[in-house]
């Protein structure tokens, strides 16, 4: 049975984030608020609970496109090639916020994730993410939690997500209430930005 742990975004607790970290480190799963909606995450240097999360979502690991959430774009450089100062342009502008960026992959990337030529960065506007990727030292992924909802593509009540995640998960998070809006995803991988999806971050920066 997953664990319910509340933690209030304007102050997240140490204790409670300790709690958290403790669960990543041990290769388990958590369920956690960003500036979006929920997300299901791991530490992302945990090649076991990779695969886990990526049997939840039914893909490959080498193929899966998990996004890495970072506290902010100092260690960028140990997942992404060197990006142009137009480029750190645009990341400075929009982040922390919300949307991931589509960037060129560097050789240093996880051992799962070194084919890949791209990787997706997200650094939300939530203390709570921010904190528990600041404590633990590395990014955890991201990979949104749908709604077989019709009408809500996205659970936005923690009471609810543990109830349908309790055995698939260790941990949930309760910070609230989420959204029901994805991020708004750009790839800048290439000499021009390119929309993907357009969710809550506005385009207007660009």
């Amino acid at each position: 049975m997953a664990e319910l742990v509340k933690i209030y975004k304007d102050n997240p607790n140490p204790k409670d984030i300790k709690k958290v970290i403790d669960v990543l480190k041990k290769g388990g799963l958590i369920i956690y608020p960003t500036d979006t909606v929920y997300g299901l995450g791991c530490d992302i240097t945990n090649i076991k609970a990779l695969e886990k999360v990526a049997r939840i979502k039914g893909v490959k690991l080498e193929k899966s496109n998990f996004s890495f959430v970072c506290h902010d774009l100092s260690n960028l450089s140990d997942y992404v090639k060197q990006i142009d100062t137009t480029t750190f342009k645009i990341l400075k502008r929009a982040l922390p916020g919300p949307y991931t960026f589509i960037l060129p992959g560097a050789k240093t990337l996880p051992h799962p994730f070194k084919k890949r030529k791209t990787v997706g960065i997200r650094v939300p506007d939530n203390a709570i993410a921010l904190e528990i990727v600041e404590q633990l030292g590395n990014p955890i992924i991201s990979t949104s939690i749908h709604d077989e909802d019709e009408v809500l593509e996205y659970t936005t009540d923690p009471e609810l997500i543990l109830e349908k995640w309790d055995k698939l998960v260790d941990l949930v998070v309760d910070g609230g209430y989420g959204d029901n809006e994805a991020s708004t995803v750009i790839d800048l991988s290439d000499d021009e930005p390119v929309v993907i999806r357009e969710g809550k971050g506005g385009l207007e920066i660009f």
